[in-house]
């Protein structure tokens, strides 16, 4: 039986300062609420005093925070898989560290699955507090992934999900994870409700611009078909020219006989045809190739050091 009305699940990286004001604000909406309530922290190898922040806060409410350090540093995405495996509540909430989600904000999610009886909830910011160029590289990621893959395109870290939801993602067990595809796997009643979302008080983003390239192409390699179906796009075209351009010089051979180079026909015919050939194989090929790794790979999504 779960202890616990909601387990909310920090994700930590470099977030000493503002763990501390995290929590406090999360006691006082609980109590006001009348819900019982755990804090799961979850320190994602950081390089500041968050892991020994943590451990203070754990020392001051010991039944109310639950403090997970792993051993290398996996990301946001499998820090967040790790504290929601390791929750006790009956349902879960997911905010990040560095209150730009203010913490009062989770009552709208708790309202919104109260009234939809939604397995999984978002919180879908009024207007992101980040840079043009992120914002903009967001909105791109997400209306991508809504065409290609599973997801609604309007997935946010700040989440409540049901714990029969999270009982089915407990398996997961990915190199590339992508927690929204993940949880669009298993339902599609979900729920939306807008919340704010303010400017970064202390310290600055975890990811660079060039970090969150990387991830976004591991996700679109990882979660779509995308570029294999390009590859094959590419190699039906190419045949397809190559073919025109056969045309136009078996023509000009014909018609123009002496205008054209001995031999050079046939090999650009065969240079064209064949390139294309082989794209257009290997993206076939590629297609069965990336549903066997899917399924067989099974390396470890995090490691836990030490749980307090």
């Amino acid at each position: 039986m779960k202890a616990f009305d909601y387990s909310v699940v920090v994700p930590v990286y470099n977030g000493e300062t503002t763990l501390q004001e995290l929590f406090e604000r999360t006691q006082s909406l609980f109590t006001r609420l009348g819900n019982s309530f755990q804090v799961i922290f979850v320190d994602d190898e950081s390089k500041d005093g968050s892991w020994h922040r943590i451990l203070q806060l754990k020392a001051a409410y010991p039944s109310h925070i639950k403090a997970i350090r792993l051993a290398h540093n996996c990301g946001q995405q499998k820090a967040t898989l790790c504290g929601i495996k390791h929750s006790d509540g009956k349902s879960i909430i997911t905010i990040d560290d560095d209150l730009q989600t203010p913490p009062e904000q989770m009552e709208k999610l708790i309202k919104t699955h109260i009234e939809s009886k939604a397995d999984l909830v978002y919180g879908l910011y009024n207007g992101k507090q980040h840079s043009v160029v992120r914002n903009v590289g967001s909105r791109l990621f997400n209306a991508f992934f809504a065409k290609f893959a599973s997801t609604s395109g309007k997935g946010t870290s700040f989440r409540h999900i049901s714990s029969e939801l999270a009982a089915r993602i407990a398996g997961i067990n990915q190199k590339y994870l992508l927690l929204d595809e993940v949880l669009q796997w298993f339902t599609s009643n979900i729920a939306y409700c807008n919340v704010e979302h303010q400017k970064r008080a202390e310290g600055k983003s975890g990811y660079t611009f060039f970090q969150l390239v990387k991830i976004a192409l591991g996700y679109l390699i990882y979660y779509t078909v995308f570029p294999l179906r390009l590859m094959t796009f590419f190699g039906f075209f190419s045949s397809l020219l190559s073919f025109i351009v056969g045309m136009i010089y078996i023509y000009n051979k014909l018609g123009k006989e002496g205008e054209v180079v001995l031999g050079f026909t046939t090999t650009i015919v065969a240079i064209f045809f064949s390139t294309s050939v082989i794209l257009f194989s290997l993206g076939i090929i590629g297609e069965y190739i990336s549903r066997i790794y899917v399924q067989e790979i099974s390396k470890p999504p995090y490691v836990i050091k030490e749980i307090q």
